[in-house]
This record gives C-alpha cells, structure tokens and sequence, in this order.
C-alpha cells in the first residue's frame, strides 16, 4: 500500500467518515504539506480499489456548500493489523487439550460443511465444470489450487494452505480440509499427497467414475 494511501485510510478509520478538507489537514500534521489536488487523486484511486465509500453529502452546520464525506469499506479492514493467526491458533490448541480427538473431528467437519454450504455451487453440474467452480472457491480462500486431468481421474492440487502453521502442530486442520473438498465436490476424493506429512502440495484424487 502507497504510504500516503495508508494514511489516508489510517485518517478515516479514526474519524469514522472525512471530508477532503478534513484529510488534507491531518496529513498535514502527519506528513507535511500536500494539496486538496494530491488528496482527491489518491482518494480516487482508493475509490477504485473498493477501499472509501462512494462520496456522501454532508450539509455542514454553517452556512455553505455541502461537503462530500468519505468512509472506509468492509474490504479496508484487510489493510489493518489483525490478531486472527494467534487467536486460530489458540483456541485450536485449547479445543485439542479440552476435548477427544473425535469430538474435535466432529467440531471441524461441521466447520467444514459449513464453509461448503457458503460456496453455494449447483448440483446440476458435470464434474469437470463442479471441478472449476471448487478451484475458484479454493482460490478465494488462499489454497492456491488448480486441477487437471489423470490417468485415474482428476486430480485437484493446492500449493498453498491458509493456515499452514495451525495445521503443522495439529493435523486435524487437514481432515477439515479433505472433508471441505468432499463436500464441494459432492464425492470422497482420495488423498495423494498432504503438506503436513511433507509433501510440496495437497493433492485429491477424483476417481473416474465419481459423480455428484
């Protein structure tokens, strides 16, 4: 992130909401000078990545022309610090020395069905199109996955796992994984390869002859 943009979003997640006038002057102080000119085109930009708002009216107490106000977006948050990682980590920690391995299978195959039932995906599909839908789902939830076609079947990689240092220290994290493939697949794949156990990507088998 361009280090005035930063500032920029830093302003009005303190303010709730900003006028120009308003960005200008507390760039001012933070930064030293720069021009309503700078703040409009670096808002513009902002604007363009889904991170302010679009422009609000605000009538202002005295007497004068309305102001345009700005606020962050839902998409901004991701531009701050979070606790998320550490937090996971924790409470998959307390939840493995509080409960039995097989309480805690059912905990994250529910989490699991839950995610897959949030990818919405049509069960009309073939599977080579299923197959599409699941590797954009993936992607948008950082697995970094594609899929391509077997010998036995197809087979879906994934190169990256989102919560790589969770799942190193508890392997349950991994069985919610092949238990999220299942459900967006709508078969049981078979699992090829896992991370964890030191393999360079998670790889799932759908054998031919599966269907949804």
């Amino acid at each position: 992130m361009q280090e005035t943009r930063q500032f920029i979003l830093n302003i009005l997640r303190e303010r709730g909401e900003a006028t120009v006038d308003d960005i200008v002057e507390d760039l001012r102080k933070r930064r030293g000078a720069i021009t309503a000119v700078t703040v409009r085109h670096h808002l513009a930009r902002l604007q363009d990545e889904n991170l302010i708002t679009t422009p609000q009216l605000r009538h202002r107490n005295a007497p004068g022309r309305p102001q345009h106000v700005y606020a962050l977006t839902e998409a901004a948050k991701e531009y701050f610090p979070s606790n998320y990682k550490p937090l996971a980590a924790h409470l998959i920690e307390q939840i493995a020395h509080q409960l039995p391995p097989k309480q805690i299978n059912v905990i994250l195959e529910g989490v699991a069905e839950r995610m897959a039932d949030d990818a919405n995906i049509a069960n009309d599909l073939s599977l080579p199109d299923r197959l599409n839908v699941v590797v954009e789902y993936l992607n948008q939830h950082g697995y970094n996955a594609r899929w391509e076609k077997h010998p036995e079947g197809y087979l879906i990689q994934t190169s990256n796992c989102p919560y790589h240092h969770i799942a190193e220290h508890n392997h349950a994290l991994c069985d919610m994984d092949m238990r999220l493939v299942s459900s967006l697949l709508g078969v049981v794949p078979r699992l090829q390869s896992r991370m964890s156990r030191g393999d360079s990507i998670c790889a799932y088998l759908i054998p031919n002859g599966s269907s949804g």
